[in-house]
């Protein structure tokens, strides 16, 4: 772990160092997407997924460079379901959907109760949804949508990691604790969970970074969750711009990535995913980037061992 970490890093530091936010319109979603998961039964089907444009998330976490497509404000009441609307008149027919708000769907200040009714009827077609919501959101409220909708609900909750100084610097406000009290909460109340984990946040070499992400896969999937997602991370949100400068965060190269895939679906424990986007910022050899991003979303879909890619590059892995 690093010994060059003195930055006091609280949520006004990580805000004093951003930029500015994008121009965003609450009456639209600020993207959607339709791509291929293999789902909770085993089989490959398409998702949906619709970034709502929302408030600002009150977790100001070291990492996220989610605030970007956010509001200052609350949206009105009908903004959300209205999104939502617009988008699924847009996109093909799916059965499975993620409405992902950049925060917590469970925030009342995010997503008004009040709008609870008018989603759940928008929801009516579909087998799957799938909300993101920090630990300390997950309550009775979960209970209340969840008797309102017709599909499974599952909830996405940001382990990001089980290193205990790195989580606490990370500044997302959570204890290990927190995160398997929401996991037990939703798991009593037969709704599934997912669970984020970072690869190499700041503050670890390389190798250090895919020790830590395979124990918090362990940690997960011991706790109840059934399904992980690897996020190698990124810079680009200022913050983490200047603990490259110091020495305090590099990202993962690619090799990593593939290491934890091939560890989660060896564990047969439940469903692990690598997120696939973007993969060039994790290798420096345009040989094999395409065929290592081909070979990791097979992975995805297969949840299965697939050949590995033999490149001259090889001998770079887990350098640092």
């Amino acid at each position: 772990m690093s010994k060059n970490h003195d930055t006091n890093i609280n949520g006004k530091w990580i805000v004093s160092n951003r930029g500015k936010k994008m121009a965003v319109d609450t009456r639209q979603p600020y993207s959607w997407l339709v791509e291929k998961e293999r789902t909770a039964s085993g089989k490959i089907e398409d998702i949906a997924t619709i970034f709502l444009t929302n408030k600002e998330c009150p977790f100001h976490c070291l990492m996220c460079d989610l605030w970007k497509n956010t509001t200052d404000k609350p949206v009105p009441v009908g903004a959300i379901p209205n999104q939502i609307e617009w988008a699924l008149a847009q996109m093909p027919e799916v059965k499975h959907l993620k409405l992902y708000n950049s925060g917590s769907f469970f925030d009342n200040k995010a997503i008004s109760e009040e709008d609870y009714n008018r989603i759940a009827s928008l929801l009516h077609n579909f087998d799957t949804v799938i909300v993101e919501s920090h630990p300390k959101f997950i309550n009775e409220k979960c209970l209340r949508f969840r008797d309102m909708i017709k599909p499974e609900l599952q909830v996405a909750i940001g382990l990001e990691t089980v290193h205990p100084e790195v989580l606490l610097k990370l500044n997302k406000q959570m204890t290990l604790d927190d995160f398997k009290t929401a996991v037990d909460f939703l798991s009593k109340n037969r709704i599934s969970s997912r669970a984020f984990v970072l690869l190499r946040p700041p503050f670890l070499s390389e190798s250090e970074g895919v020790y830590w992400a395979k124990q918090s896969i362990d940690f997960a999937f011991s706790v109840g969750v059934e399904c992980c997602i690897v996020i190698p991370v990124r810079a680009g949100n200022g913050a983490m711009e200047l603990l490259m400068e110091s020495g305090n965060f590099t990202p993962p190269n690619i090799y990593s990535l593939e290491t934890v895939l091939e560890y989660g679906i060896e564990l047969n424990s439940g469903r692990v995913f690598a997120d696939v986007w973007d993969l060039g910022l994790f290798s420096n050899c345009e040989k094999c980037i395409d065929k290592r991003t081909s070979r990791l979303t097979a992975m995805n879909l297969s949840q299965k061992f697939e050949c590995r890619v033999a490149c001259t590059c090889d001998s770079l892995k887990l350098e640092s």
